[in-house]
């Protein structure tokens, strides 16, 4: 009841938005080639899913395969900065530096890498994927309490098991955070790529919906692009949910006294 009540504003809100949104379409005569009504992006999105879900396929293998080499490579990388003080004095600000690098000016490099091919774009998305990762799971691991490798060190813990099994237990909450950023851009990051140079796949789609002015069909792609990215994040909270419980359960229990 709870979450019901939790998501019921977020639903009405949606409702109210879309009514008004078509009914500004129908009555304010808006031009179609400028914005189409929500009834005639779900007529279009129909009409032409038999070409839409073929290129939403490609999209969300490239997506999905990125965002897992993104998590695996971000969290190695997140782990070796915080072992080695001197690899995180010499090249972490370079990779937050990193984040600042916009899509379009390393697009070019890896067409003339990997050319126009799924694995290019795959590669595109791991890399812009794993920065949040990384930098937050340096930044997990670097505010684990000191106690907590302590007490596993006296016990007669390795340091490697240590790290493993107590610090990154600790800051995963923390990693999950660099995780659930970094989902939130998949999906936009592989249509991007998509559109400056491939052959298949919802960018290509949105760059033949622009070229032939069909308004609809890009609103079409634009809200498949949310939908994937709704269900990426969901299973991200469910993961963490399954792995490390309730967010309430890390909580110091006298906290709230």
């Amino acid at each position: 009841m709870n979450k019901v009540r939790q998501y019921l504003p977020t639903v009405i809100a949606v409702i109210v938005l879309v009514a008004v949104w078509e009914a500004w379409c129908r009555l304010g005569n808006v031009s179609p080639m400028m914005i189409s009504s929500p009834s005639e992006i779900v007529q279009a999105t129909i009409e032409t899913w038999p070409t839409l879900w073929p290129a939403t396929t490609v999209t969300l293998y490239e997506g999905v395969v990125g965002f897992l080499l993104a998590v695996l490579f971000g969290v190695m990388i997140g782990i070796g900065f915080h072992c080695s003080r001197t690899l995180n004095a010499a090249l972490f600000p370079l990779l937050a530096a990193a984040q600042t690098m916009p899509l379009i000016t390393i697009a070019p490099l890896f067409i003339i890498w990997f050319g126009f091919e799924t694995s290019g774009k795959i590669v595109i998305v791991a890399v812009f994927g794993l920065f949040p990762i990384a930098v937050q799971t340096v930044r997990g691991l670097d505010a684990v309490p000191q106690f907590y490798s302590d007490v596993a060190l006296t016990c007669g813990a390795t340091r490697t098991w240590t790290l493993w099994h107590v610090k990154l237990r600790v800051a995963a909450r923390q990693i999950y955070g660099g995780v659930r950023i970094s989902a939130a851009y998949i999906f936009a990051t592989a249509a991007t790529a998509e559109y400056l140079g491939a052959r298949k796949g919802l960018g290509i789609w949105l760059q033949a919906a622009y070229n032939s002015f069909r308004t609809p069909l890009i609103f079409s792609a634009t809200f498949v692009i949310v939908a994937l990215t709704a269900v990426l994040m969901l299973v991200v909270n469910l993961s963490e949910r399954v792995l490390l419980g309730p967010a309430g359960d890390d909580e110091d229990p006298d906290a709230e006294e």
